[in-house]
């Protein structure tokens, strides 16, 4: 078998005055990666990138050669080195994941710029705040996406529509108010009452009724599964309100 230095490929790939075609990029880097020489042959008109395709009968660019055999596009190459490829319809937590980190390491470091600790009580509040307010930020992108698949599980939606537009406003102005500790007299019911609807409507949907669909929780386009993270969204917020209340009432925080 040839080493790596003497393999060839042969790329063709749109790159025009107002477009570069990122998937050929992509096709470009991986080849480099694998430790291929390439032969980069752009198309840098409409017309040579309908003349290619339909010189080899293929829909899309970009196109890698190997050895005179074509291989494919983006995907196909990757599946060519034998990596996988992701599907977009694919259910992953990736997204959930990513928040939770994220939202774990803005407290932490808020907690050390505030106390010099990074493990602290309100490192463990503001990991919940701080995570309201991203999964918030996650629905904002796309209100309307997100109150359609809403729809599908949450109970008070179902019997009033608007809610599922209110919804992510709700969660973002609790966790704001929750970060800066401040007008707990409204942040503390707001938290309590999205989350004890949304409880409740994701055990039904999921536990009960055993349905398998996608969770709204991280934003409309989500292809996160409805589940034991859905409803673990809602129970920290349940469970930051109930500590919000014990520390207003009994600790006088």
């Amino acid at each position: 078998m040839a080493n790596a230095a003497s393999r060839a490929a042969t790329l063709h790939r749109m790159v025009m005055t107002k477009h570069m075609c990122p998937y050929g990029l992509k096709s470009l880097d991986l080849l480099k990666r694998e430790g291929y020489r390439v032969e980069d042959r752009h198309l840098t008109t409409r017309s040579e990138v309908d003349a290619f395709k339909e010189q080899h009968g293929v829909q899309t660019t970009p196109q890698t050669f190997i050895g005179g055999q074509r291989i494919g596009g983006y995907d196909d190459l990757r599946r060519h080195f034998g990596k996988t490829v992701p599907y977009k319809s694919a259910t992953t937590y990736r997204p959930v994941i990513a928040l939770f980190a994220m939202a774990a390491a803005m407290a932490l470091a808020t907690s050390w710029a505030a106390f010099g600790q990074l493990i602290t009580v309100a490192a463990a509040e503001w990991f919940v705040a701080f995570a309201m307010c991203l999964l918030a930020l996650q629905k904002l992108k796309d209100v309307e996406s997100f109150a359609t698949m809403f729809l599908n599980y949450d109970l008070l939606a179902q019997r009033w529509v608007r809610y599922g537009y209110v919804y992510p406003f709700a969660e973002g102005l609790a966790g704001v108010l929750m970060v800066a500790g401040a007008l707990m007299w409204l942040s503390i019911p707001v938290a309590l009452f999205i989350g004890t609807i949304g409880a409740v409507s994701v055990w039904k949907a999921v536990y009960i009724d055993k349905r398998d669909i996608k969770c709204a929780c991280v934003g409309g386009d989500s292809n996160v599964p409805l589940g034991f993270v859905s409803l673990t969204e809602n129970l920290m917020m349940i469970a930051m309100a109930i500590w919000m209340l014990v520390k207003v009432t009994l600790l006088g925080h």
